[in-house]
Parts: C-alpha cells; sequence; structure tokens
C-alpha cells in the first residue's frame, strides 16, 4: 500500500493532526480495526472527514501511523528509564530493579496493551506493520539496553559475551510473565505479583550474567 501523510505547515495542521491521532488511537481501541469507522474518528477529533482523508489517506494508513507512534511513545518513555541505569556497579541488583520496575510500568500502560491487542490481531494481514512496530518500538530498547550492559560489563561488572543477546534476555525475565498476570492488559497486575516478576528476573539474571557466578563456574 502507498502509505503517505501531507507535510504538515502550520500550526492549525498541526494540532488537526494531532487530535485525529488522538481520535484515531481511542476508536481503533474501543472498537477494534474492522469496526472503527471513519465517521466516528472524525466526530472524535471534531474534524471534517475530507480532513482526514487529506491528512492520512484512508483508514489503513491512519492505522498504520496510529500504531508506528504508539510503539515510539512506549519505546521512548522506556528508554527515558534505561538510560538512567548507572555503570558504576554499586547495588547493581538494586539498580536493576529499579529500572525494571519501570519498565514493566512503561509496558503495563492501558494504551500501550491496548495497541498491542490490536497488533496482533491485524498481524496476519499487515505482516510488514508489525515488522515496522518492532522496529521502532522493541529494538531501540533493546539497543540502548545493550548499550548499558555494555558499559557494565567492561567496567567488569557484567561477564557478557553479546550484550544485545544479554538486554533481550533482561526484558524477557523481567517482562515476560506480564501478558499471563495481565491477560494482556485487560486485569490490574497486584504490585505483589510484580515485585516478584521484577526480582526473580533480575535474580535470574544476575545467576547468568553476574560475575561472582561466571567466575565460579569457570574454577
Amino acid at each position: 500500500m502507498n502509505e503517505r501523510e501531507l507535510p504538515m505547515t502550520g500550526r492549525g495542521r498541526i494540532d488537526k493532526r494531532a487530535a485525529i491521532l488522538d481520535a484515531a488511537v481511542k476508536v481503533f481501541t474501543r472498537e477494534g480495526y474492522a469496526q472503527a469507522g471513519i465517521d466516528a474518528i472524525a466526530a472524535a477529533a471534531a474534524v471534517a472527514k475530507p480532513t482526514l482523508y487529506n491528512h492520512f489517506g484512508d483508514k489503513e494508513n491512519l492505522f498504520r501511523v496510529v500504531m508506528r507512534d504508539g510503539a515510539e511513545r512506549t519505546a521512548n518513555r522506556i528508554v527515558a528509564a534505561l538510560v538512567s541505569l548507572p555503570d558504576d556497579g554499586e547495588d547493581l541488583a538494586g539498580e536493576l530493579e529499579r529500572v525494571a520496575h519501570r519498565v514493566v510500568e512503561c509496558q503495563l500502560s492501558d494504551e500501550g496493551w491496548a495497541l498491542q491487542r490490536l497488533l496482533y490481531a491485524e498481524a496476519s494481514r499487515l505482516p510488514d506493520l508489525y515488522d515496522q512496530v518492532v522496529s521502532r518500538g522493541s529494538q531501540p530498547v533493546l539497543d540502548v539496553l545493550a548499550g548499558r550492559l555494555s558499559s557494565l560489563a567492561n567496567r567488569g561488572h557484567l561477564d557478557l559475551d553479546d550484550p544485545s543477546v544479554a538486554a533481550a534476555q533482561f526484558i524477557a525475565l523481567v517482562s515476560g510473565n506480564l501478558p499471563g498476570l495481565s491477560a494482556l492488559g485487560t486485569r490490574p497486575v497486584a504490585p505483589s505479583d510484580l515485585d516478584t516478576a521484577v526480582r526473580t528476573g533480575v535474580d535470574t539474571f544476575l545467576r547468568a550474567f553476574g560475575t561472582t557466578r561466571r567466575r565460579t563456574r569457570r574454577t
């Protein structure tokens, strides 16, 4: 499909685009892609249908922009949490748990889960969009985390063969239970369950990549 957005010129055009995207998120997550109507989105955005079409072309292209923008918003919040991870190694377990809590809190947002459910539902119809969302959402997070873990390893606080692999495993360990615990975001996760998931994930990560364990294993 030919994806397009007209150039944004002027404050009014930018404001209308933002209003359309905000309305589209709400309508798509409430109704699902198939049932979401352009009329409903335009009404929620308080714009005329031709204005919506002028900005985004059609419903599918609007959906694609919504999904990509949503992935970027979530990724930006998670990256902001990850860059605060220090590389001095002091209280490594505590710092990893602190960052992991912020990561999973970002992942547990209502909008994030709703968009994720939409992505799963439409993945077979729009496989290229799935790949785009991963590249804009998950990959930047893994890249930044790999960099932070590499810094810790360079200073002797972790023992890593491949920081990218370690980053993917860290995210999987601390957040892998979230889909089941939250039923894909449809029910709240008890704070105690969240604490247990994070603590267990960090403990397992340090058993695999902590310098003490690796040194002991090799002797």
